[in-house]
């Protein structure tokens, strides 16, 4: 596909969620952990250009925020656990939950900036 002008308009959740490349799909969105690749390998898009900010952080605050602590709320209240159980368990499902949302909803906000050409100048960074 690398070198051709026709691309399908892919779902930017589809493609952001699973981290690939909000072009063609199939690519891989990041090298590292959060760190995006330079290009993608599949259609050579330049990815150098992408930044999601502080989106991502910022939805996954408050999707955490509306379901963990309800739940903590929960636990204590119903089950009444001893003291070091509520911090302790309240720590672990924020952590994991962080660690296991940032990089989709970050590949998300990439792959919605692509869709709707956004970009801090007003043109598109992308092509």
């Amino acid at each position: 596909m690398r070198g051709s002008g026709y691309h399908p308009k892919l779902s930017p959740y589809s493609v952001g969620l699973r981290c690939r490349c909000p072009r063609c799909g199939k690519g891989r969105l990041f090298d590292g952990f959060l760190t995006l690749k330079q290009r993608c390998e599949a259609c050579g898009l330049d990815l150098s250009k992408a930044d999601s900010g502080d989106g991502p952080a910022v939805f996954l605050i408050f999707i955490l925020g509306f379901t963990v602590v309800p739940l903590i709320v929960i636990l204590e209240f119903v089950y009444e656990p001893p003291v070091w159980v509520t911090p302790l368990a309240g720590g672990i499902l924020i952590i994991g939950g962080a660690l296991a949302l940032l990089r989709p909803l970050k590949g998300l906000m990439i792959a919605l900036q692509y869709q709707h050409k956004a970009s801090d100048s007003g043109t598109t960074d992308y092509e």
